[in-house]
């Protein structure tokens, strides 16, 4: 049996209709795609979701959508972070609630709290629900780095079970995976990274990419859970201009087009978020088109 929270989560992107509503057969056919490509995990209301956009009704709605077509087959990792700890842990409750079997929680952003502040706050999220939960390590994003000492403190908590980490410090991540248990899990917060990542011991990722090549995100985790990291690396070389041009601007906006050109979801955002610039929309197409994965860079 393969160990919770390890291989190839995909952050799910949230598909609105033309009016701007969250698209409840779009959410479902997005999760079923994944779960036919054979993905590891679902990870609906992230930051790839615009989740700060939706409302508390529309979050509890999108992780039913999700874990009732997951139906069991695949665990469901709901979103559940913010700026105010009592609200963290109020969306823990309705996550738990509207059936995930665990928690994505990122650092508190914007008054980047001390290492102190993070234990603190934590602490009183894993205390709120049974759930395990995967601390979320996006600094760039939040204003808040979430150093190695930290995470080894909050390793101590039993429901903490892991880490995305995002920082894109290596450095950083190596310091982690000493400092943990064994058991503890690191996971990639960022596709490209994924493979030398997993070279030092870390477990997967929660991905940007699988959205729209699943099955290959698969392909290569798995390789270098195997150990053949000649097939991974051929793998990562392919794709990677992909997984890359997923953030020539801030995400999920390049995603969400390119996901809209392959004709699976609208191409509607919610502001603050509005479609990449054209001239990112035509770098998006080129790639998608060299890759094989539309037939043309048109329109």
């Amino acid at each position: 049996m393969r160990t919770p929270w390890t291989g190839v989560g995909t952050a799910l992107v949230t598909p609105f209709t033309q009016g701007g509503a969250v698209d409840e057969a779009g959410v479902r056919r997005l999760a079923r795609r994944q779960i036919d490509a054979g993905v590891h995990f679902l990870v609906p209301c992230g930051t790839t979701g615009e989740t700060p956009t939706l409302s508390d009704i529309e979050r509890r709605r999108v992780v039913e959508l999700v874990v009732e077509v997951a139906a069991g087959k695949v665990p469901v990792m709901a979103g559940a972070g913010g700026y105010s700890t009592t609200e963290v842990v109020h969306a823990a409750r309705a996550m738990q609630q509207a059936g995930a079997t665990g928690l994505l929680s990122v650092t508190p952003y914007y008054n980047k709290p001390t290492p102190e502040g993070l234990f603190q706050h934590f602490s009183a999220v894993a205390d709120a629900t049974p759930l395990p939960i995967v601390l979320y390590n996006v600094p760039g994003r939040t204003g808040c780095n979430m150093d190695a000492a930290t995470v080894a403190r909050l390793a101590t908590l039993h429901t903490i079970v892991g880490v995305k980490e995002a920082s894109g410090n290596i450095q950083q991540m190596a310091e982690i995976l000493r400092a943990t248990p064994d058991d503890f899990l690191v996971l990639s917060g960022d596709d490209a990274i994924t493979l030398p990542l997993m070279a030092m011991g870390g477990r997967g990722i929660i991905s940007v990419a699988s959205n729209e090549i699943p099955a290959e995100m698969v392909q290569m985790v798995e390789a270098a859970e195997r150990g053949n990291f000649e097939s991974a690396r051929a793998l990562h070389r392919r794709w990677l201009p992909l997984l890359l041009v997923n953030f020539i601007e801030s995400n999920p906006g390049p995603v969400k087009f390119a996901m809209a050109a392959m004709g699976l979801c609208e191409e509607v955002y919610r502001l603050p978020m509005v479609p990449p610039r054209p001239a990112s929309k035509e770098k998006v197409l080129a790639v998608l088109t060299e890759l094989g994965i539309v037939e043309t860079a048109v329109g």
